[in-house]
């Protein structure tokens, strides 16, 4: 299944393996459980994924990684984002976008950054995030799995249509 060990701990003992596996059946059932690992809450950004592990992606984090792709952003300007490259045809409301947010920073695909713009030109208040190199990798990955599957959507439809318009 490509499970690794935490990073920071390759090498660690029998018990620690143990603990891992627990942790690791945990998070797959999607319990909330909040675990110490070595000290500190322990964060699905600790354990290494490869990008194809995390597809496919929800709709909202799908959108939230293209708003952040061109650079970081504040939650309503990736709001905005959205709505603005669909269309108007998604609409994320605050709860769907900082809570998808949370399972973001907790997966390792975003982070919030520290640099802030002028404080005279923003509000304190604003917290700001950008893609992760995790973050981006899955988007691309994400993006290449869309692909392929609108191309066959797309012969599968083509075939269809031959029969119906007296092709071979």
């Amino acid at each position: 299944m490509g499970d690794s060990l935490p990073a920071h701990n390759a090498g660690c003992g029998r018990a620690e393996v143990d603990f891992y596996i627990v942790l690791r059946y945990i998070y797959s059932r999607h319990t909330v459980a909040m675990v110490v690992w070595k000290g500190r809450p322990f964060q699905m950004s600790d354990v290494v994924k490869a990008p194809d592990e995390m597809l496919p992606l929800p709709a909202a984090q799908l959108h939230i990684l293209l708003a952040l792709a061109d650079g970081e952003k504040h939650g309503y300007a990736v709001m905005r984002e959205v709505e603005l490259m669909t269309d108007g045809e998604v609409t994320m409301g605050p709860g769907t976008l900082y809570g998808t947010v949370k399972k973001m920073l907790n997966a390792g695909l975003i982070e919030e950054t520290d640099q802030r713009p002028d404080p005279d030109m923003d509000d304190e208040r604003r917290r700001y995030y950008r893609a992760t190199g995790l973050g981006a990798q899955v988007l691309e990955a994400e993006t290449a799995r869309l692909e392929r599957l609108v191309k066959t959507a797309n012969a599968k439809q083509a075939r269809q249509l031959k029969p119906r318009l007296g092709g071979p």
